[in-house]
């Protein structure tokens, strides 16, 4: 997590900074940052009350408590700030909305990493919640087994995943199939910010040589298990990629005499 914040969010900020100071918008790149902070600074918070550090939360929470107020309340502010959106003829709006998902391969390929996702999040929270099938017994122990770690830390995490990132996915893949969804352009900055983040230090935990050996993942999978999680932070990434790259299907429709120069507030 001190990597992530050292390296990526002192470097989203900067790179604000500069784009604030140059006159250029800089809305997306702080919803990245907003979805990153808050879901670094929800699964810290708790995770340190919940896991076996609770007695000495109080420095934690004053130090990162507001921490996490700020990045809510920039949130906030952002999501009521204009959106920008480029300007895109009403024929090329109404020729891409047209267009089933089976014909938009790029889409539906998110729209199947999203419900991949969406499967693989819901079984690791069942897995942390202690289901008692063969097969979540058998994974947290065979592949995961930072998981059952009792900092906290994994635990919050799978549950944050569960209760608050699954129905954003969920979201999406609807996004994905009904056209002007004008939504996807902001949420899945946000969720693309708040995965990466939470998959950089869960795995980068599970891998770390300070975790105890009995809790990172065996050598014998870790190909996989690495390779799994990489592809599941990638997916709202390439989907929030796809969005801020070409918005027409996700705009309401624009009136026909606008032209492809030039900005909209909408």
């Amino acid at each position: 997590m001190s990597y992530w914040d050292g390296v990526v969010h002192y470097g989203l900020l900067l790179f604000m900074v500069h784009r604030i100071t140059a006159g250029k918008p800089f809305r997306s790149l702080a919803l990245v940052w907003a979805g990153s902070m808050i879901a670094s600074e929800i699964v810290l918070v708790t995770g340190i009350v919940v896991g076996k550090y609770g007695k000495n939360f109080l420095p934690a929470f004053w130090r990162n408590g507001p921490s996490l107020v700020l990045a809510i309340w920039a949130a906030a502010k952002l999501f009521n700030r204009p959106r920008e959106l480029s300007i895109i003829p009403a024929d090329k709006v109404e020729v891409e909305q047209k267009k089933s998902l089976l014909y938009r391969p790029t889409d539906l390929l998110l729209a199947l990493g999203l419900i991949g996702s969406i499967i693989f999040t819901a079984f690791r929270g069942f897995v942390v919640l202690e289901c008692s099938l063969d097969f979540c017994f058998t994974y947290i122990f065979q592949y995961e087994p930072y998981m059952k770690d009792s900092v906290g830390f994994p635990k919050v995490t799978m549950l944050v995943l569960l209760f608050y990132v699954l129905p954003l996915l969920a979201a999406c893949v609807y996004g994905l199939y009904d056209p002007g969804c004008t939504w996807m352009l902001d949420w899945t900055l946000v969720l693309a910010g708040a995965v990466a983040q939470i998959q950089w230090t869960y795995l980068g935990a599970s891998v770390h040589s300070r975790t105890p050996f009995t809790y990172r993942i065996p050598k014998d999978e870790w190909k996989q298990i690495v390779t799994l999680n990489l592809l599941y932070m990638a997916v709202p990434v390439l989907l929030a990629v796809r969005c801020y790259m070409d918005q027409a299907f996700f705009m309401k429709n624009v009136p026909q005499e606008q032209t492809s120069n030039g900005k909209k507030k909408n």
